[in-house]
């Protein structure tokens, strides 16, 4: 089975609870976004409170938790956002 080596980028609120803005991350040949979210919350459990809701763009582009990872792929791990005019 192939090894996939992802990067994995880091976002505000995610990289204060990490303590990087980046780690490189290895994953057994059909690792999806939810896979790797779910190892992520299983290394840091305050991470999120509902992993199922985090938003992942991969290699730029926001994906889906279904979405299958390739090899040498970037991922993003984006806080949720809040602002705006009250």
């Amino acid at each position: 089975m192939a090894i996939l080596k992802i990067h994995l980028r880091l976002f505000a609120s995610y990289r204060d609870k990490v303590g990087s803005s980046s780690l490189d991350l290895v994953f057994q040949d059909k690792a999806t976004v939810g896979d790797l979210v779910l190892e992520m919350v299983g290394r840091y459990p305050d991470l999120c409170h509902d992993p199922d809701s985090m938003v992942v763009a991969v290699n730029q582009e926001y994906r889906d938790h279904e979405y299958f990872l390739s090899d040498e792929d970037e991922v993003a791990l984006i806080p949720p956002v809040s602002g705006g005019i009250g």
